[in-house]
């Protein structure tokens, strides 16, 4: 199951997490949001314990949004050590995620 980010544990859970973190960037009222929910969650389970998947919304967690300069949602961070090394905006196509968790 895909984690839950917010404002408060994005530091912990993402910034100092001992593996890769894919982080997307949703609000509940946004379509292609609703529509990349389950693609999330699938990679959650099929990537436990390679990568730490989760959600957070932008709503909720405006300070974090706007420090990576979320605009477009959804957006799709991927951290390393810390730092983003990827991202997509939009929606996207499992695979095309699949080739960035490598």
């Amino acid at each position: 199951m895909a984690q839950i980010f917010n404002d408060e544990n994005f530091e912990k859970e993402v910034l100092k997490s001992d593996i890769p973190v894919l982080v997307d960037f949703f609000a509940e009222w946004c379509g292609p949001c609703k529509m990349m929910g389950p693609v999330i969650e699938k990679l959650a389970e099929e990537y436990e314990g390679k990568w730490k998947i989760g959600k957070i919304d932008v709503d909720q967690s405006p300070k974090t949004s706007m420090e990576y300069s979320v605009q477009s949602i959804p957006t799709l961070l991927f951290f390393k050590d810390g730092k983003v090394v990827d991202m997509s905006v939009g929606f996207q196509a499992k695979e095309k995620i699949v080739a960035k968790l490598v």
